[in-house]
């Protein structure tokens, strides 16, 4: 196994490299508990503005709060939040799309006009617009910005259920007699699976960003809550004195974004060399 792991690092080490930058903030998001130095609520008024150093890796907040347990915590609610973003809008437009595909006619239009009035609007803005409207809070991000990204999955899986539908092995399962829901739990969704997993290693990224933008302008997590989002909007208040306060954040979401972005690319890399 560990040979095969090499060998696909070699053959695609961009594929390997985000692995390997992505590893560190699953294991933060997997057990924030081991990783983290300090409580990353607990204030201290002895300890306000300290500067990176042994004592706090990452330095302290405008509240004594240690800046890299916050950065640490804040993995697991980046990475769920964008995982949830993404399942939702998956579930949802993996079934409307394979329904658009599978069966045309009115069903195809009614969901393809809905496909093309959501993509019509700017993805931000809409998900702003959704976010305000249910209010602040992780929940309501979550759910905006999942409003705005099904759409995606349901334009893929169109697209890809109208060209295996034609292909000879769904017509003979048809002639068979196999049902619509056979046809398309056995024949069409196993054949959509890889291209789904690709999209999905993309939009991870852009979940992520997404997610941390509308914290940064108070639509998504709260005080006290460790979101990197959050954490880079109130840094920018003391970014030319106490950079570290949101400087680390904003690594940690960079960094997350580029791993996943080389992640997909490698994944997207295979499927052509398939």
């Amino acid at each position: 196994m560990l040979r095969k792991w090499l060998r696909l690092g070699r053959r695609n080490p961009g594929l390997a490299a985000g692995a390997a930058l992505l590893l560190p903030f699953l294991l933060f998001a997997l057990l924030p508990e081991v990783f983290a130095t300090h409580d990353p609520i607990k204030t201290s008024i002895r300890e306000l503005y300290m500067a990176p150093g042994a004592g706090h890796l990452f330095g302290t907040d405008e509240l004594g709060r240690d800046v890299y347990s916050r950065v640490v915590h804040g993995a697991r609610i980046s990475l769920v939040s964008a995982s949830l973003i993404i399942g939702i809008a998956c579930l949802i437009g993996v079934a409307l799309g394979t329904i658009a595909g599978y069966w045309g006619g009115a069903s195809d239009r009614v969901i393809m006009t809905l496909v093309d009035l959501v993509l019509a609007f700017p993805s931000l803005i809409l998900a702003l617009a959704v976010s305000a409207a249910l209010g602040p809070g992780l929940r309501s991000a979550i759910i905006a910005a999942a409003a705005v990204w099904w759409p995606v999955y349901a334009r893929l899986l169109r697209g890809i259920t109208l060209q295996l539908a034609e292909m000879e092995f769904v017509t003979a399962a048809r002639a068979m007699g196999a049902s619509t829901g056979r046809i398309i739990l056995r024949h069409i969704l196993p054949n959509a699976v890889y291209a789904i997993i690709v999209r999905i290693s993309i939009d991870l990224g852009l979940a992520v960003l997404l997610l941390a933008s509308l914290s940064f302008i108070g639509l998504g997590a709260s005080a006290p809550t460790p979101e990197w989002g959050a954490m880079v909007a109130w840094g920018r208040l003391y970014f030319l004195t106490e950079w570290w306060i949101g400087g680390f954040p904003a690594l940690a979401i960079t960094l997350v974004v580029v791993a996943i972005t080389m992640l997909g690319d490698g994944l997207n890399d295979l499927r052509v060399v398939r």
